[in-house]
């Protein structure tokens, strides 16, 4: 398996990098997460208008996605609060997370705490460490803010941002950089995928790496204006708000699709219990192909450039 010999990063938001990771957890510490941290709902939303921090419900998604199931861990900080008090509609993990944020210096550290504590070797980190929230603007001028806001539009925006501006950590760009592979998706456009390409630090390292850059499509269509989109309209999008088009292959079940700018790699995904997921063996089948075809192509234009040398 090509992949073994890989550094991998994977960026996106909880569910869908949660599953790209636990299906890649055996790469160990060969493999880093950059997890969006602009989620204003739900507990993690209740959190953020207590005291200004980052998101951490999908970094604790993300986290209990790398262990067993019916571990204690995974239970404990999955577990969440019912009734009508105070801590109703609070996760656990959510709960410490934010505890440990205030113990510890910074918020990575809270996070290798917490790795440490539920055995994870695969390394998880957030898009950044400053707290953030998205803004999406309408050709005619109107505006949105919050993750929440953004799920509700009706139509697409025309370009996205982050207010405040934050940058990404120095040890997010250090992964970028020495990785072999770079994966975008699956999960929500607009809410999971874009959020760390809209920080500027992790954009330009996607854009100067030597990795291959992968997109993974969604099994199913997304509840969203983005879930409209051909594959070539997301990558256009993409181009349009951050200044590049980083990516190199797309995996998609689609049949259907095609793409004037990229590769594709078009196979069944869907798993044979929740046909919305990604079938882990089907998914490394895939990304295998991405290695076959990526390491073909870059042996003939070797050879190519070196005719033309000569």
């Amino acid at each position: 398996m090509q992949l073994k010999k890989l550094k991998v990063v994977a960026i996106g938001g909880g569910h869908g990098l949660g599953r790209v990771l636990s299906t890649l957890s055996f790469l160990g510490d060969q493999l880093t997460g950059i997890v969006a941290t602009t989620d204003n709902g739900g507990s993690t939303g209740k959190l953020r208008k207590r005291a200004s921090s980052i998101a951490w419900g999908d970094l604790r998604n993300c986290l209990t996605q790398l262990v067993d199931q019916d571990s204690v861990g995974s239970q404990l900080f999955n577990f969440r609060f019912d009734g009508k008090d105070e801590l109703a509609g609070h996760n656990l993990g959510n709960l410490i997370l934010y505890a440990l944020n205030d113990i510890q210096t910074r918020p990575l550290d809270s996070i290798k705490l917490i790795r440490r504590i539920l055995r994870v070797k695969t390394r998880v980190q957030p898009m950044s460490e400053t707290p953030t929230d998205l803004m999406a603007f309408y050709a005619e001028g109107r505006c949105r803010v919050g993750e929440l806001s953004v799920d509700d539009m009706a139509t697409m925006p025309k370009n996205m941002m982050l207010a405040p501006l934050v940058k990404a950590m120095p040890e997010t760009i250090k992964a970028l950089e020495n990785a072999d592979l770079i994966i975008l998706g699956p999960g929500s456009f607009l809410t999971s995928v874009v959020p760390p390409l809209l920080v500027r630090d992790i954009s330009k390292a996607i854009n100067k790496s030597n990795a291959h850059c992968v997109f993974i499509d969604n099994i199913a269509k997304e509840n969203s204006p983005a879930g409209e989109l051909s594959i070539d309209e997301k990558l256009e999008w993409i181009t349009y708000n951050i200044g590049c088009q980083p990516v190199d292959t797309v995996i998609t079940q689609n049949q259907e699709a095609t793409s004037e700018f990229v590769n594709l790699v078009i196979q069944p995904l869907a798993s044979d219990r929740v046909n919305y997921r990604h079938d882990k063996v089907r998914l490394v089948d895939a990304l295998e192909q991405c290695i076959e075809n990526y390491a073909s192509i870059s042996k003939l234009e070797a050879v190519n450039n070196k005719a033309v040398n000569q």
